[in-house]
């Protein structure tokens, strides 16, 4: 993690701009760039495997996510991802959010997916992904597109997660 690196507060449901459709980045800067290591040092606080930046409170395109093993990390920093393709095949996983805490659920999401997007030096990228790493890249530029984990799951199990977090949420404000 860089030096310069700072941790950004993790926004929870049911924050607002967790809903928003995220724009794209028009220009990547030194302040882009710093934005990616800081989301980096943030999801590896976390812990998590991924972190939109509409998780951060900053509605732009932008992820970032690693989901190598701990003594083999593997970071990608992604500006305005977009998928290209995707398998007909589909494969179920279990998914959890930093920003719906302590809350999981199988959702599922096409097996393989093709995603281009721009690295913090503007260059063109594509990255085929397969098993977590798909899934992960999915539920990352859901972020981007205001769509939670739980949009993919029955509206029971949604609902039941989301009334455990609001619950806990004001367990926590109440002792606090």
């Amino acid at each position: 993690m860089p030096a310069t690196a700072k941790l950004i507060p993790i926004i929870k449901v049911p924050d607002p701009v967790l809903r928003k459709v995220a724009t794209s980045v028009a220009e990547i800067t030194d302040g882009t760039r710093q934005l990616l290591d800081d989301m980096a040092a943030t999801m590896y606080d976390a812990p998590g495997i991924g972190l939109a930046a509409p998780q951060v409170n900053i509605s732009q395109r932008i992820i970032v996510m690693d989901c190598g093993k701990d003594e083999n990390p593997e970071l990608f920093k992604m500006i305005n991802p977009e998928i290209i393709s995707q398998s007909d095949v589909l494969s179920v996983l279990e998914e959890g959010c930093l920003s719906i805490p302590d809350q999981t659920a199988d959702v599922e999401r096409p097996a393989e997916v093709e995603v281009r997007y721009l690295d913090e030096n503007g260059k063109s990228q594509s990255l085929f992904a397969t098993g977590l790493l798909a899934a992960c890249v999915q539920h990352e530029i859901d972020h981007l597109n205001g769509v939670l984990f739980v949009d993919h799951i029955s509206r029971l199990k949604r609902d039941m997660i989301l009334r455990r977090v609001m619950k806990e949420m004001r367990q926590s404000a109440s002792s606090n």
